[in-house]
């Protein structure tokens, strides 16, 4: 029996307490960092399969670490299981309709992410043991991809910093293996503080921190056309400083979101914005703080795992879609807008947009290439790949032309072809873990590529150590993506 036979029938034994597990964090629909009842469920999964599991790490209340083993290598598989505030959606209709208005939902699939790395995991263990192979299988719950940057807590305080290897995956609208780079990102909070009076009878003795809100996004808005193209800044205003008009606003604050497709670059650019703020406040004489609230760095693509993540991931292909599953991918598709599809289509051409136009589950694997893309968003597996070789993939959860963070995307987190994609994603990694079990020199290769792509670059965290992750945040939620 084949590697990837054996694997299969280790995730198939155990599928429907995966899909069990996938569609309870689907209801939860924790946002970032509150993921209590979704951390509590995975890690009694853990338990019950025999893992040693260490809870709370890295100052995370929601974050934890199952290992299974011991010694080296060491590989780690990483899990997400973070919704999205503002996405509530009834499952399994093609048209929006919230279960709670207002609700959070998993419009990036993450409930599916977390299970798919789930089983992924359970099964290497499983083949360990059967085999009697060394080494150890970690699996890490991981919180808050969403503007949270759990894995960057956990690559600041040395979490994998003995691992050997790493692999991720994600829901997507296609079955391929990622060789791409991304933004490097800093999630800074702006406070601004004056003094409030009567706006018509005794404006003069005002200060507005709303003026000063405004004033620093106009500078902010100044500043793009001498910035680098791949760069990106984003903000929203969170406090306005009240509904009154006649009342001069005391108190503002906005939030920013600071890209770049390198550290370096996204620190020269906080600082900029920074000194942006403080010309705002200086300007209508009102005093600024300002705060990090996390970050991470940008990824850094290993085409060694990659290469044989691949290979696994041909070797077993798309399970058959049903009928049922491609009217119900259709009825997704045709709710999607036009733009929505022309940007879809221009990713794929031409003939593989007419093949998904009329089946839109994409059942064919993409082929591989080195040439490396680049991803204008962000996410804190990247902080993960700076300190050790990491592989992602992704499956096509999601029908063809589908959007990340959208209802459609949580429409389709329980159907049962996300399932088939999530099933195939976990036995693509389990079966790329278990070769870098056998195979220690595929190990070092890899290790060497990522030492070869640092060119002597080391990591720093983008998060000052004074930062730590929230408690129980009950504030509106930001994205990554």
């Amino acid at each position: 029996m084949s590697l990837t036979e054996k694997v299969s029938l280790l995730v198939e034994n155990k599928k429907e307490q995966i899909i069990k597990l996938s569609d309870q964090v689907w209801e939860f629909a924790e946002t970032r960092f509150e993921e209590f009842q979704s951390a509590q469920l995975f890690i009694e999964t853990l338990e019950r399969e025999g893992f040693a599991v260490e809870k709370e790490v890295a100052g995370l209340e929601t974050g934890f670490i199952g290992s299974f083993g011991n010694g080296h290598p060491i590989i780690a598989v990483l899990g997400e299981f973070d919704a999205l505030a503002g996405l509530s959606q009834k499952e399994g209709i093609a048209n929006y309709e919230p279960i709670t208005q207002g609700g959070s939902g998993h419009g990036c699939g993450h409930n599916l992410l977390g299970a798919g790395a789930l089983a992924a995991a359970i099964a290497v263990k499983d083949y360990m043991e059967e085999n009697h192979l060394p080494g150890t299988i970690r699996f890490y719950g991981c919180p808050a991809e969403e503007s949270g940057y759990g894995k960057t807590f956990m690559a600041r305080e040395g979490l994998f910093q003995d691992v050997d290897t790493a692999f991720c995956w994600h829901p997507a609208t296609i079955n391929a293996v990622m060789h791409t780079s991304s933004n490097a990102v800093i999630h800074g909070h702006f406070s601004f503080k004056g003094r409030s009076s009567h706006a018509a009878a005794s404006p003069h003795l005002g200060r507005s921190a709303l003026d000063a809100v405004e004033l620093m996004n106009v500078g902010v808005n100044y500043m793009r056309e001498h910035m680098i193209d791949e760069a990106r800044v984003h903000y929203a205003i969170t406090n306005t400083g009240g509904l009154a008009p006649n009342v001069v606003q005391p108190e503002a604050e906005v939030t920013y979101l600071i890209r770049a497709p390198h550290p370096d670059q996204v620190r020269d650019l906080l600082d900029r914005v920074i000194n942006i703020a403080k010309g705002a406040a200086l300007m209508t004489e009102t005093k600024m703080n300002y705060r990090i609230e996390g970050a991470c760095a940008n990824l850094i693509p290993n085409a060694t795992l990659e290469k044989v993540m691949h290979k696994h991931m041909i070797s077993l292909g798309f399970p058959a879609v049903t009928d049922e599953e491609i009217s119900f991918a259709k009825a997704i598709y045709e709710s999607t807008s036009k733009e929505d599809k022309i940007s879809a289509s221009k990713e794929l051409g031409k003939a593989l947009t007419a093949q998904l136009e009329e089946q839109p589950i994409a059942d064919f694997i993409l082929p591989y290439s080195e040439k490396q893309t680049f991803m204008a968003g962000s996410t804190d597996v990247a902080d993960v790949s700076w300190n050790v070789p990491t592989a992602q993939c992704v499956t096509s959860t999601w029908a063809f032309s589908t959007p990340f963070h959208t209802w459609q995307a949580v429409a389709q987190g329980k159907t049962s072809y996300a399932h088939k994609a999530m099933l195939l994603a976990a036995k693509t990694m389990a079966c790329t873990a278990i070769d870098m079990l056998k195979n220690p020199e595929l190990v070092m290769k890899a290790k060497e590529e990522l030492q070869e792509r640092l060119a002597g670059d080391a990591y720093r965290c983008l998060v000052p150590k004074e930062v730590s992750p929230p408690k129980k945040v009950l504030s509106p939620q930001l994205t990554n993506g």
